[in-house]
């Protein structure tokens, strides 16, 4: 019989006494379970958020106006058409890029001056055909 656990059932009477003691100031959690014995690490707390007042005071609440709540969905649906534009900017670089290495193994080319190019700023070209002088 050593094998078996003990387990310990509280009612509810006195699960509402230790919450009224703890919420009045009386006890804290732990001098609570010292006092009564309670070796479970969550069983008080669960008794707090099940019976006890104090559980509301951990809710956060947002007051909002009607303007703001709809800029933040406009600013959502910008910020998931950005990411969307951004991954298909990523995709078409990856298909370039392929497409380059495709042309370099197939023809024999070498794009890497262009490669090194694409993307910089370049000055405006000058004509480079020849004046007619007349």
């Amino acid at each position: 019989m050593s094998g078996q656990k003990n387990v310990k059932r509280y009612s509810a009477a006195f699960k509402q006494k230790v919450v009224s003691e703890i919420e009045s100031g009386r006890f804290t959690i732990s001098e609570a379970r010292r006092v009564y014995g309670i070796t479970g690490i969550g069983t008080i707390e669960n008794w707090v958020k099940k019976l006890g007042k104090s559980h509301l005071l951990s809710k956060i609440v947002r007051i909002e106006m009607i303007d703001e709540k709809d800029r933040i969905k406009e600013l959502e649906r910008e910020k998931q058409a950005l990411e969307s534009a951004l991954a298909q900017t990523q995709l078409k670089l990856l298909t370039l890029e392929s497409l380059f290495e495709t042309a370099e193994e197939y023809y024999g080319l070498d794009f890497s001056e262009i490669k090194k190019n694409v993307g910089t700023k370049r000055s405006p070209k000058r004509s480079s055909r020849p004046k007619n002088k007349a």
